[in-house]
């Protein structure tokens, strides 16, 4: 490896490249890494601050990296690309950065901004300085960390180095940096320089890579719907397709007020523990999960197919004359979201529960089962007719009351996102551990994983802004809508997410339910059972039951069925939508929704949300002397971690100017100037269990949880 030249030490003139013109914009097609190294700490009077110490980039490939020690130096260097490059507004070199948010914050106030453009505050996703630099975030377009990024290169071989730079220590401008921590920081830019090379190889320019990794399918699938497979839409082929596609679009409009209901049934995965076994070791513990949930939902299951029609309950009844239960029929013959008002609310099944306390908007005399609905005296929600066969079999009620129905005929998704999906899935099957295939692997299992994201983007959104510093504009529905029911991009409906993931979360009920007092806990497409082998009967009825749904789609469709159990490397074939069989645990632990302990051959697992899994389960073994049984008893509702050893830290964001001295980790006092940042402190961990949750699981074990009744 190259040791780093300093910033006036880069020659640019040995630097070879093209230039490639996408619209009005001429690109540099050369990848190119940015990097920075910061220090946090306190002030005397506490106050955080926050400040780059060192800066790393890197242009082409590793002959060409240089550092710096100042923003000064950086925007000499800036001066030094746009003179050399031409660089404008309309002719851009591209900077890559991982995980630009935190850097953006350190060098806002000393760029001047042409555009930024950014989806949620201080997270930008592009960024064009007077320079003629655009920088965007490689970690948004990966979807990794930039040690998973570089475990993924194929072209390259390079490691995340790791411990050659110790974080506690202040070091300022002034600090004398090793050999070791140079090249700590030469390391980064050169994973970001070989992916970003990886990525003009993939896609042939650099203009043609997407912004984020949602955009890849996004953008894939969208070419399937109007295209075919060319991306021209000259051809008349594909100006038919296209036509064709843009109809069934127009036809597929919301209005306002569709829209805000549609937002209020939405809800993401369920993921619950059953409260009986809450806080108890138990053994010989077995996982299930669902090959490829969301995927295969999409491909089985009918989805709203047109405009929604304003239903009256008057209308309903009339529509179903013949039945004393026409709300029912209606959600067998359409797809209908609703707001529903239930009154004296009591659940069937005491150990879990359906309806999130979070999605209620109205909620009275309560019994919650963290986070999810027990009993209430009064409750109004919002559903879809899925959520309403769910909550049918696991709550009984004294009155129902249902008002604002919107129902859609129904049907199966376009042809054409089916073989998108169908295709994503074959690739991520057939292509894994298949030599010289790894890059094509792995893009189609990451574009299969987000298959389901693009779904369920919100179309409503407030407009972040950046001038000087950000700021937000509040979304105008009204407009949005228009424009999204105007838009000539447009590929996807937006009620379609809301019921891929209502049918996702029926499927995992249907084994909740059916596994019984067995069932321990779930995670969105996962059950942990006991005695997995009494329900291998109803795992074979239910893998039945999505593979005739799957193959009656694709009879619909003319498609070839061999497509749903594309075969491995070994000649396996691997259905989509089943249940597959992770493995029994030894011993396993839950203290609620993603927390949890395993033991599996004799190694601990450790699954907790805010705690890093490495560093949280090395402290514990630590603590415990590394005997299994105590780190079981160590992991209860009082587990502390300390700090210095959570492997995680919180941030606070730095808007003031600060200008101060410090004494740095060698004795040396510095002067530093900074204008914004982002304070990182290592944060303690304490893991405990509500008193609502504990109050809940006494009641339970007591008997007693409707109004001191005991339940029978």
């Amino acid at each position: 490896m190259i040791f780093l030249k300093f910033y006036n030490e880069l020659d640019l003139s040995t630097i070879e490249y093209t230039t490639i013109k996408k619209k009005k914009i001429t690109y540099l097609n050369l990848e190119c890494g940015f990097d920075i190294e910061t220090t946090s700490t306190l002030l005397e009077n506490c106050e955080k601050v926050a400040f780059m110490y060192e800066w790393t980039f890197g242009i082409k490939d590793g002959e060409h990296i240089c550092y710096g020690r100042t923003w000064e130096q950086l925007l000499e260097l800036c001066q030094k690309l746009h003179d050399y490059f031409e660089l404008s507004d309309e002719r851009i070199l591209v900077c890559y950065i991982h995980n630009m948010s935190f850097e953006f914050q350190f060098m806002r106030n000393y760029f001047n901004w042409v555009r930024v453009f950014s989806v949620d505050d201080r997270k930008p996703i592009k960024a064009l300085c007077d320079f003629g630099i655009e920088f965007r975030d490689s970690y948004i377009l990966s979807g990794y960390s930039l040690e998973k990024t570089a475990d993924n290169l194929q072209s390259h071989k390079i490691e995340k180095l790791v411990g050659d730079l110790d974080y506690s220590l202040i070091r300022t401008q002034d600090t004398l940096l090793t050999d070791k921590e140079l090249q700590y920081c030469e390391n980064d830019v050169l994973i970001i320089l070989y992916y970003i090379n990886e990525q003009i190889k993939q896609y042939g320019d650099i203009g043609k890579i997407p912004m984020t990794n949602t955009s890849r399918v996004r953008n894939f699938v969208r070419q399937c719907c109007y295209t075919d497979g060319t991306g021209s839409k000259k051809s008349k082929h594909n100006k038919g397709k296209w036509f064709k596609y843009r109809e069934l679009m127009n036809d597929l409009q919301l209005t306002k007020d569709e829209y805000v209901i549609l937002k209020r049934a939405f809800q993401g995965g369920f993921t619950h523990a059953n409260a009986n076994y809450t806080n108890k070791l138990l053994e010989n513990v077995s996982s299930i999960d669902f090959t490829s949930s969301y995927p295969a939902v999409m491909l089985s299951e009918m989805f709203p197919m047109s405009r929604g029609i304003k239903t009256s309950m008057q209308d309903i009844k009339q529509m179903f004359s013949y039945s004393d239960k026409p709300f029912d029929e209606l959600c067998k013959k359409y797809c209908v979201v609703c707001d529903i008002e239930f009154v004296g609310l009591k659940a069937k099944i005491y150990h879990e529960n359906y309806i999130s306390e979070s999605k209620c908007v109205v909620l009275e005399n309560s019994v919650v089962n963290n986070g999810r609905v027990f009993s209430a005296d009064r409750l109004v929600t919002t559903i879809t007719n899925v959520d309403w066969g769910i909550i049918k079999q696991c709550y009984t009620w004294e009155k129902v009351g249902i008002k604002n129905v919107y129902r859609y005929f129904k049907g199966y998704l376009p042809k054409d996102i089916i073989l998108a999906i169908l295709k994503l899935y074959e690739d991520k099957t057939t292509l894994k551990g298949v030599e010289c295939m790894e890059v094509e692997y792995l893009n189609s299992k990451g574009m299969l994983n987000s298959v389901y994201g693009m779904c369920v983007t919100d179309i409503v959104r407030d407009e972040v802004t950046y001038t000087d510093d950000w700021g937000s504009t509040p979304a105008n529905i009204d407009e949005q809508i228009e424009q999204y029911n105007k838009s000539y991009n447009r590929f996807l409906y937006y009620p379609w997410g809301v019921w891929v993931t209502a049918y996702a979360r029926r499927n995992l009920w249907l084994g909740i339910i059916n596994i019984g007092n067995d069932y321990v806990y779930s995670d969105t497409d996962s059950i942990k059972m006991l005695n997995y082998e009494q329900h291998k009967d109803f795992i074979q009825a239910y893998d039945n039951m999505i593979t005739k749904k799957l193959e009656d789609m694709c009879e619909h469709y003319h498609i070839d069925k061999s497509k749903l159990r594309p075969k491995t490397i070994k000649g396996v074939e691997k259905m989509i939508g089943v249940w597959d069989y992770e493995g029994t645990y030894t011993h396993f632990k839950t203290l609620g929704a993603k927390r949890y302990l395993v033991e599996e051959e004799n190694e601990l697992h450790l699954t907790v949300a805010g705690l890093g899994k490495k560093c949280g389960m090395e402290y514990m073994k630590e603590h415990c002397e590394y005997d299994n049984m105590k780190v079981f008893e160590m992991f209860n509702d009082d587990l502390y971690i300390p700090a210095e050893r959570t492997g995680k830290m919180t941030h606070t964001y730095v808007d003031t100017e600060y200008d101060f001295e410090v004494l740095d980790c060698q004795g040396h006092t510095s002067h530093v100037i900074t204008k914004s940042g982002v304070h990182l402190e290592n944060c303690e961990f304490t893991l405990s269990i509500s008193k609502q949750y504990g109050k809940f699981i006494e009641m339970l074990l007591d008997g007693y949880l409707f109004k001191g009744v005991k339940a029978v």
